[in-house]
C-alpha cells in the first residue's frame, strides 16, 4: 500500500446488480442553516427523482442551528439526514458523505452554495458524452452572503468539452469551487477521497489528483453558485496565514504524484499570489496582518532574495512600497526554492 492511502479514505464499489441512482448530491453542513434552504430548493427544483438522484444533507454537529429542521420541512422526506455524533472536521465530514453515497456521479454541494437549472442536465450529458472523463465542472458565480452576484469564474476555454493542458493549470493554483464539480464514484474508489492532512486546501489536492489520472470536462455556463461571506480583518489575516501553510503542504503532497517542473511552478505562483494579497492588507492599513502573511509564506518558502528584500523594507520602515512592488520583483528575480520545511519533516 502507498503510504499516501491512509490519508484517504478509501470507498468500496456498490455491489454489482445492487439498484443505485445516477447521482449522489451530498450537502455538508455546519452552522450554516440560515442557506440551507436555500441550497435545497437549488437541488430540489432539478430533482429528477429517488430512482436517479440520491439527496444526502451530512451535519457536522452543529451548534448554533438545526439542520435537521430545515431539511424535514423542505424534504418532506426526500432528503437524507445524517448529523456527526461530533464535530469531525470538513474533511472528515466530506469523506462520512462519501462513504454514504450510492450514485454513480458524486456531487458535494455545501450548505451554503447552489446551483442553477440545468446543471445536473449539463453534467450528465458531459459525462454521456466522454465516458473516459473523470470529472467534470462548470463556470461559476460567485455571490454573498445576501444572495446578490457578483462577478464570474474565468472562462478557462471558449466551448465545453474536455480541457487540454490542464493538470498544470489547475497544480499551479486554486480555480476550481466544490459547489462546480462533479466526479465519478468510480474515481474516488480508484484514487481516494480528500486528504485527512488539509483542512483549508483538501478541495485544491482533491481535483488536481483526479487531473492527474483523468481527462477532466469543461462546461462553459456558470451553473454553480459560491458564496462568499464576509470576515474581518483578524479573521483574514489568520486564515491567510493558515491557508499558506496548507497550500506548501498541499504542494508538497503533489510531489508523490506530478513531475518536479510542476511543483516548481506551483511554489513560484502561489508565493506571487500571497505577495497580491499581503500588498492588499498593508493598503487597507493592516500592517500587522501582512507581516505576519509575509512572514509565514517566507517561513515555507526558503528564498533567500525574497527574505533580504521583505527584511530590509520591514527594518527600514519602507513596507508599504516593497509589498506594492514585490510581486513585480517575484517574476524578474525568482530564485526556486529548496524544499520546503513540511517536506523534510515527514
Amino acid at each position: 500500500m502507498n503510504h499516501q492511502d491512509i490519508y484517504h479514505v478509501k470507498l468500496a464499489p456498490i455491489p454489482d446488480g445492487e439498484k443505485r441512482p445516477l447521482w449522489s448530491v451530498i450537502i455538508p453542513t455546519y452552522n450554516c442553516a440560515k442557506y440551507l434552504g436555500e441550497t435545497l430548493a437549488s437541488v430540489l427544483a432539478q430533482d429528477p427523482g429517488p430512482d436517479f438522484m440520491q439527496i444526502l444533507v451530512v451535519d457536522d454537529h452543529s451548534t448554533i442551528d438545526n439542520p435537521q429542521a430545515i431539511v424535514e420541512d423542505l424534504g418532506q422526506g426526500r432528503v437524507e439526514f445524517y448529523r456527526q455524533p461530533q464535530n469531525v472536521g470538513n474533511t472528515k465530514n466530506y469523506a462520512t458523505g462519501l462513504l454514504l453515497s450510492r450514485g454513480k456521479i458524486i456531487h458535494l454541494l455545501h450548505g451554503d452554495d447552489c446551483v442553477l437549472n440545468g446543471f445536473y442536465s449539463k453534467m450528465q450529458k458531459a459525462f454521456e458524452e466522454a465516458p473516459e472523463i473523470g470529472a467534470a465542472f462548470c463556470r461559476h458565480i460567485f455571490m454573498d452572503e445576501h444572495s446578490h452576484w457578483l462577478h464570474l469564474s474565468p472562462l478557462e476555454q471558449l466551448e465545453s468539452g474536455i480541457l487540454n493542458n490542464w493538470l498544470e493549470r489547475i497544480a499551479t493554483i486554486q480555480i476550481i469551487q466544490t459547489p462546480s464539480i462533479a466526479v465519478r464514484r468510480e474515481v474516488y474508489e480508484s484514487i481516494g477521497g480528500f486528504d485527512q492532512r488539509l483542512r483549508f486546501t483538501e478541495d485544491w489536492e482533491m481535483w488536481t489528483r483526479v487531473a492527474a489520472h483523468y481527462p477532466i470536462w469543461y462546461e462553459v455556463e456558470p451553473l454553480a453558485l459560491y458564496r462568499q461571506r464576509p470576515a474581518s480583518l483578524t479573521q483574514i489575516s489568520q486564515n491567510n496565514a493558515d491557508i499558506i501553510r496548507q497550500t506548501y503542504e498541499a504542494i508538497d503532497i503533489f510531489q508523490s504524484y506530478l513531475p518536479e517542473e510542476i511543483i516548481c511552478k506551483a511554489r513560484k505562483k502561489n508565493a506571487i499570489y500571497f505577495l497580491d494579497k499581503s500588498s492588499f492588507l498593508f493598503k487597507l492599513g493592516a500592517r500587522k496582518s501582512a507581516t505576519l502573511q509575509i512572514y509565514t509564506l517566507l517561513e515555507y518558502y526558503n528564498s533567500f532574495i525574497f527574505s533580504i528584500l521583505v527584511n530590509l523594507a520591514l527594518l527600514r520602515g519602507y513596507i508599504g512600497l516593497i509589498f506594492q512592488k514585490l510581486p513585480k520583483i517575484a517574476e524578474n528575480i525568482w530564485v526556486d526554492s529548496s524544499p520546503s520545511k513540511y517536506t523534510e519533516s515527514n
